[in-house]
């Protein structure tokens, strides 16, 4: 049997997932999504079978495009990849989807937009047919624009009136955007420069910014409330982003004794608390986030779960987790996208805390990514009709993980780097769970 052409091989990895996604749409009934549409919620969604595949097409359609297309193109590609960013981050402060909201398929002329925004007219359309040739936006016609598929995640609100009322409330991919398209961005021009020579700065955010202290002090000055509370908002409910199984899953809940104290540090808000609190009603929880974090998670439990707090089933604590861990003994102590915001030294600070507070029962669990290494491996061992392709999702992991350097000189880590991580604060890796874009790990007492 002769070897399948490389390029037939990476059409054939494709359109095996593509069998699998319609199979997946098929079963529940639901018809594959349109670009043209608005994004809804489907019953599909939380389905991990069609997120790998998705993945897995994604990751062989760059491939496909990068072996095919002229090299020179795909750096030019690339080079050029920042004004997507810039371009997204416009459209957001400008309130553009929340504008095309109301005028659904038939779209807007540009002028009619800017006629609400204030933008120059044509150099609006030039941003948005950019952005549309790119899958943002749907150009109807000659310079008419509406929402679809993608565009339609990046509302900021309900109305112009409440964005007006309050700038900062944006959530979700919008204040994702926003975040990443103004200090990240902005951050990035020195990346380079730090890289070559850090100058005894922390990030190159510090170098950009000409900021002395961390992102987080920088968050705090007043001038930066309505950035600060944006961040807040776009790490606000990842839990949700993620199927809850990855969090109920990570551990044998069931099995612990009733009233097992179970602590989640760096909480944030604490959207996975909420999302174990309604899974397991015989477990305690302690939500521990820094002093001006607290009256958030505090206002957000009495919205989603009054009743937790009223009864003392979940506590909300002050804490900052480079101090000693005021909880001692708990059954179980974790941590989301908490580690990789921090350089090892910082790091194993952190997990050494958490260690000298333990008991030896204790279980950590961090809930982070992990980078797999960019070598090809066969979807389906043996089988020479199918492509070499990078790991699904790699793109995505390497990317948060520039921005990690980026903004804090931390990083995201390979399965290797957090077992080091471990052995260096007197933890061990017990079980791991290579979750796809979300993994789990989690360490008992060494």
């Amino acid at each position: 049997m002769s070897a399948t052409s490389p390029l037939r091989a990476l059409a054939n990895s494709i359109l095996a997932s593509i069998d699998t996604i319609e199979a997946i749409y098929s079963k529940h009934g639901v018809p594959i999504p349109s670009l043209d549409e608005q994004f809804t919620l489907k019953a599909t969604d939380s389905d991990p079978a069609l997120a790998d595949a998705s993945r897995l097409i994604a990751t062989a359609a760059t491939q496909l495009i990068a072996t095919v297309r002229q090299p020179m193109e795909t750096l030019q590609d690339y080079t050029l990849g920042l004004y997507t960013t810039a371009a997204l981050g416009f459209v957001v402060d400008a309130n553009v989807p929340n504008i095309l909201k109301d005028a659904g398929a038939q779209g807007l002329h540009t002028k009619d937009i800017a006629a609400i925004n204030g933008v120059d007219p044509v150099k609006l359309g030039r941003i948005l047919r950019y952005l549309a040739a790119r899958h943002v936006f749907k150009e109807v016609t000659a310079n008419v624009y509406a929402n679809n598929l993608i565009s339609s995640l990046l509302l900021k609100a309900e109305t112009l009136d409440d964005i007006k009322a309050n700038p900062a409330s944006q959530y979700g991919a919008a204040a994702f955007i926003g975040h990443v398209a103004d200090e990240g961005l902005k951050s990035s021009t020195a990346l380079s420069s730090f890289l070559r020579d850090s100058k005894g700065v922390n990030a190159p955010f510090n170098m950009a910014l000409n900021e002395p202290g961390t992102v987080w002090e920088w968050y705090g000055k007043p001038e930066n409330a309505v950035r600060n509370q944006r961040f807040t908002e776009a790490m606000k409910g990842g839990a949700f982003r993620y199927p809850s199984d990855i969090f109920t899953g990570a551990l044998d809940w069931a099995g612990l004794a009733p009233e097992s104290v179970v602590v989640d540090i760096g909480a944030n808000v604490g959207a996975v608390t909420l999302v174990l609190a309604k899974a397991f009603p015989n477990l305690r929880f302690i939500v521990q986030d820094l002093e001006k974090v607290v009256p958030d998670a505090q206002k957000f439990w009495e919205a989603m779960s009054p009743k937790d707090l009223a009864d003392g089933r979940v506590k909300m604590q002050i804490h900052d987790f480079f101090n000693p861990q005021p909880v001692k003994g708990a059954a179980v102590y974790f941590m989301r996208f908490v580690i990789h915001d921090w350089p090892d030294a910082e790091s194993i600070k952190i997990l050494k805390r958490v260690r000298d507070a333990a008991s030896p029962s204790s279980k950590l669990i961090l809930f982070e990514f992990t980078v797999p290494h960019a070598f090809r491996a066969a979807p389906e061992a043996n089988d020479p009709h199918h492509a070499l392709i990078l790991p699904a999702g790699i793109e995505w992991a390497t990317s948060i993980d520039i921005q990690m350097l980026n903004l804090f000189n931390a990083q995201e880590r390979t399965l290797d780097e957090f077992t080091a991580l471990g052995k260096g604060s007197g933890w061990k890796l017990e079980s791991y769970n290579a979750g796809q874009p979300l993994s789990t790990l989690v360490f008992s007492v060494a």
